[in-house]
């Protein structure tokens, strides 16, 4: 199925999602197994990634990236390869799969919560390996990813002053959307984080996010000259800065319950959709929408990425309109 490891010796791997919940995860792990190899990325590339880089033998942590539906048979098939001969560790907070319970996937590890972020359940699972004050890397993924209103995050706040904490999370969040594509930079973020030293101590951390809450700035005032409504949601094409930022503002700023903002990439667009509305469930709509068109998509309630292809893009905002107004009038009580 992939590479065997007859040319060097076993090792650790730790995949993980870029942004702020996936690099403090990775941080945590990184220094729970004191060695790793950090390898970024993403539900839809995991399965390619895994058997592209892993060797039999070598041992695996999975750090917030959920478990693509069209890949599931091909990642159960891998997972269960590599946990024959080494160890595959999966932390994950985004919702199941539809076709399979995350306790049925193989594994040494399994760790699933989708009420708490990656970075909280991945500092529980070391957390026999790591100092107390390592919490606060967990606090930086739960910031990063809005993920605040729980036990551990509201009693390892005690421990630290609540404005070092948010300043240093809006650094490290800031400064990874100003670095999208960058991983040799993101791996250096990583084993910065991993020794539990401050986002604002790196300095090319802390210029990037000056720079990426300027050009944020800037990108406002561009999306209210630019987006478009259809219905019950709100959109913008080729934003000029980050397009989950993106859909939060598009959405603001239009008045509407969802928002998208998306990214041309030949012949496809990238989106992240964001709703305000307590009665939308975007990772459900999305899956439910990927049997009528070619879409693959998902996430969570309120937030979620999706990739369709441009020649879809349009029948795709017509079916999300009717969704999301059907969801509305189904959870509305008299």
């Amino acid at each position: 199925m992939f590479l065997d490891g007859s040319t060097r010796g076993k090792m650790w791997w730790v995949f993980a999602h870029g942004d702020g919940d996936g690099v403090s995860s990775a941080a945590l792990a990184l220094a729970a197994l004191n060695d790793a190899r950090i390898f970024f990325s993403h539900p839809y590339g995991l399965y390619g990634d895994l058997k592209e880089n892993v060797r039999i033998g070598d041992d695996v942590v999975i750090v917030d990236i959920a478990l693509n539906e069209v890949h599931i048979e091909e990642l159960v098939k891998i997972f269960s390869e590599i946990s024959k001969k080494g160890e595959l560790i999966y932390i994950d907070h985004h919702p199941e799969p539809l076709s399979i319970r995350v306790n049925e996937i193989p594994g040494t590890a399994i760790v699933h919560d989708t009420e708490v972020c990656a970075a909280e359940l991945t500092f529980k699972f070391f957390e026999d390996k790591l100092p107390w004050d390592y919490n606060r890397v967990a606090l930086y993924g739960a910031i990063s990813d809005y993920a605040m209103d729980t036990p551990f995050v509201r009693e390892s706040l005690k421990d630290w002053d609540m404005r070092l904490i948010y300043f240093e999370a809006g650094v490290l969040s800031q400064g990874l959307e100003g670095s999208r594509k960058m991983y040799d930079f993101k791996r250096h973020v990583v084993k910065h984080l991993s020794e539990n030293r401050l986002p604002s101590a790196l300095s090319e951390l802390l210029i990037k996010a000056l720079i990426e809450s300027v050009s944020e700035e800037e990108m406002i005032q561009e999306i209210k000259k630019s987006f478009r409504v259809k219905g019950n949601v709100a959109y913008i094409l080729d934003p000029p800065g980050s397009i989950a930022r993106a859909a939060t503002y598009v959405r603001a700023i239009a008045k509407k319950e969802v928002g998208i903002a998306g990214e041309t990439r030949k012949d496809k667009i990238v989106m992240s959709l964001r709703t305000s509305s307590e009665k939308i469930d975007l990772n459900k709509i999305l899956r439910d929408l990927s049997r009528k068109i070619p879409i693959q998509g998902g996430g969570h309630r309120r937030a979620a990425g999706a990739r369709v292809p441009i020649a879809y893009f349009e029948q795709f905002i017509d079916l999300l309109n009717e969704k999301t107004s059907k969801s509305n009038r189904e959870n509305t009580s008299d």
